[in-house]
């Protein structure tokens, strides 16, 4: 069996589990996530404890319970704290500003990029050089952000773009005569 499915889901004070079927559903102060589990996996509740495991001793059983656990574990965590991702932009005269669920970034074309916030995500700037995505749902949070920074990457030359706060980017050297 999995190693990531033996542990057990402690859900965090506050958050409230239901099962409906094969939909889990938790919700906090965050918001509420459900999910559907996968046939091959049971899920067992006790004491605010949830315990997942394989119903058939097969690979693909035990390998989907861990999955389902990393997963139930996310969203008990989303649920309750939430994620957030921080980008940076470098570069000059790049520039974001959030106005309610709209980001307006001057990212260095010739017009504005506009980037539709989806429901369930909010972002902030805290500078003009700084976006902060948060949410409950950490995979929609780490898409949000990929979109952000998918209108322009860090280049390998100068570093300019839009990165991650926590990403290094190696520079290349540019070309001798």
């Amino acid at each position: 069996m999995s190693r990531v499915a033996k542990a057990p889901v402690e859900l965090p004070k506050g958050v409230e589990f239901s099962q409906a079927g094969n939909v889990v559903t938790l919700k906090g102060g965050k918001g509420a996530l459900s999910m559907e589990l996968n046939s091959e996996v049971e899920l067992a509740q006790e004491d605010g404890v949830l315990r997942i495991s394989p119903r058939s001793g097969s690979r693909f059983s035990a390998a989907i319970a861990g999955t389902m656990r990393s997963l139930i574990a996310n969203m008990a965590r989303g649920v309750s704290e939430g994620f957030e991702r921080k980008l940076e932009l470098v570069g000059v005269g790049y520039r974001a500003r959030a106005q309610g669920n709209k980001l307006n970034l001057t990212l260095g074309f010739s017009h504005p990029v506009v980037y539709e916030v989806p429901e369930g995500i909010s972002v902030t700037t805290p500078s003009q050089t700084e976006i902060v995505v948060t949410g409950a749902d950490k995979q929609r949070v780490g898409q949000v952000a990929a979109e952000i920074r998918r209108y322009r990457p860090p280049e390998p030359y100068k570093g300019k773009g839009v990165r991650y706060a926590d990403e290094r980017v190696v520079l290349k050297e540019a070309k001798k005569k």
